[in-house]
């Protein structure tokens, strides 16, 4: 820990010490002292927990919740000292969650459900901020592509693997997959403006806007365009934490969803505290519009009935019967393993 950490996060520093003042006198036998530390103060109060955001430091939803409620104190008022982290890619923050080090971080709806099925992780959905699915197809407006009907006969990019939305939006315009060129395009959009391919899938938070600022005009269509049950980011913890620590993970999903309804009202506000992570070269701009997009896909008829975050059995078996009829899951998930509504209660 740098003196800049410490002097950023002084509270974490407290706790820190008193961590290990206990752990030494453990190891020599004599009982714990708190000297230099006030057992009545707030930091000998809070809980230590580690958030680990699934990807680097930007304003996707989830993370500025956990921004916001750090730099508000909304997590210190629920009783937490918060360690915010992101992620270096490759799965890292699923398996630091899946062995105990990390508490909560986020997670693809699509995603926790296949690696529920393999390899077997015990993911639980805390809350559902994603009310639809992260991705489009885009193709460049002057293109001709008016509809996915369009499609036929031109080449269609998907980013590794074909996911199971560019199936089902082919199923729904009546296509088959032999009637486009399906490429494995990466996550360059160049690809797109040079004329590679014709259907390029975008982030839908993110690549847009990218585009429109190199001066391209767009298209775009995505699964919830035709009734396709795709879902997107979720806060998630692990069976073992909801049963044994629901006090921890409740306080953190409050303080978070607390988090989220401060920047849906002070939106240039929570761009200030995302630059405090994204740095001094950030785009406010890209940034704004990435909070702006997934503040909207936070909405359903399902959030306006029952609030921010939630979710239900239909929404996740529907996601599930969708993932199995594409091929996208190795094994039957029991859905309601998945997740949980009892923080959002």
């Amino acid at each position: 820990m740098t003196r800049a950490t410490i002097l950023a996060h002084p509270r974490r520093f407290v706790v820190l010490v008193a961590a290990l003042v206990l752990v030494a006198c453990q190891a020599t036998g004599q009982p714990p002292t708190t000297a230099g530390v006030d057992p009545t103060s707030e930091a000998a109060t809070l809980t230590p927990v580690s958030f680990m955001a699934g990807f680097s430091p930007q304003a996707n939803l989830p993370f500025v919740g956990a921004y916001v409620a750090d730099a508000q104190g909304f997590f210190a008022d629920h009783g937490l000292d918060v360690e915010i982290t992101h992620s270096a890619g490759g799965g890292e923050h699923l398996q630091l969650l899946t062995t105990g080090t990390v508490q909560v971080t986020t997670q693809d709806a699509a995603v926790l459900l296949e690696r529920r099925a393999d390899p077997g992780l015990p993911l639980v959905s805390l809350a559902l901020l994603g009310q639809r699915g992260q991705q489009a197809f885009v193709a460049l407006a002057d293109s001709g592509l008016e509809s996915p009907r369009d499609w036929a006969g031109h080449t269609v990019g998907y980013k590794g693997t074909p996911p199971p939305d560019v199936y089902a939006i082919l199923d729904a315009v009546g296509l088959d997959e032999s009637d486009v060129d399906l490429v494995n395009v990466g996550f360059d959009p160049r690809v797109l403006t040079q004329g590679k391919v014709d259907v390029y899938p975008v982030y839908k938070s993110n690549e847009p806007d990218t585009l429109a600022g190199w001066g391209y005009e767009l298209d775009q269509w995505e699964a919830a365009d035709y009734d396709i049950p795709m879902l997107g980011l979720t806060y998630v913890s692990t069976e073992e934490l909801v049963a044994d620590r629901p006090e921890v993970l409740d306080a953190f999903v409050d303080a978070a969803m607390e988090g989220i309804a401060w920047a849906d009202d002070h939106r240039d506000e929570a761009i200030d505290i995302v630059a405090t992570w994204t740095g001094s070269e950030t785009d406010r701009d890209h940034q704004r519009f990435i909070l702006d997009t997934e503040l909207a896909d936070a909405t359903s008829p399902v959030t306006d009935q029952y609030g921010l975050g939630w979710q239900t059995h239909d929404q996740w078996q529907a996601l599930e019967e969708l993932l199995v009829d594409y091929d996208a899951l190795s094994s039957r998930v029991a859905v309601d393993d998945a997740f949980t509504t009892q923080f959002l209660e």
